[in-house]
């Protein structure tokens, strides 16, 4: 609940609870806010165990957490029975990452085909620039369209 607080907080936070209670009454204070989260605390455990019993046997290992939407995916993910552990194992970025590089600045020395694909396995090279004609196939401009 209070994983994110850092230790500067924590001190700013006690030196404002000394100042506003005082140094007296401090301590009952803390005794009261502690009683507080106990009770809060077994009336929480209660509910889902009634829960739990109003349920029936078929939900006894049913976990509150589960219901949060990051523990439930997670716990879904991690499932052996999806088959995405071999998936997500036999996948490596940094080579499929190494293939797409190699593939982007690898260059042809071999000359092209007349449709424009290079000799290497069907490979068209990105780098070369289509050959011009002489003719120009730019549509006519119309002044009166625009």
């Amino acid at each position: 609940m209070f994983n994110d607080i850092g230790p500067l907080e924590l001190i700013t936070l006690v030196v404002l609870a000394v100042l506003v209670f005082g140094p007296d009454k401090l301590p009952k204070v803390i005794q009261d806010v502690m009683r507080t989260v106990r009770k809060i605390r077994e009336f929480s455990e209660s509910a889902k165990q009634d829960i739990r019993s109003e349920l029936g046997p078929e939900f006894k290992d049913f976990e509150f957490e589960d219901l949060n939407p990051k523990t439930f995916i997670r716990k879904q993910l991690d499932n052996d029975e999806l088959g995405l552990k071999e998936i997500r194992n036999g996948f490596d970025l940094k080579k499929e990452m190494a293939e797409v590089t190699d593939a982007v600045h690898s260059t042809d020395t071999a000359p092209s085909s007349s449709s424009g694909s290079s000799a290497s396995g069907g490979r068209i090279d990105m780098t070369k620039k289509p050959e011009e004609s002489g003719e120009d196939n730019r549509p006519p401009f119309d002044a009166d369209a625009t």
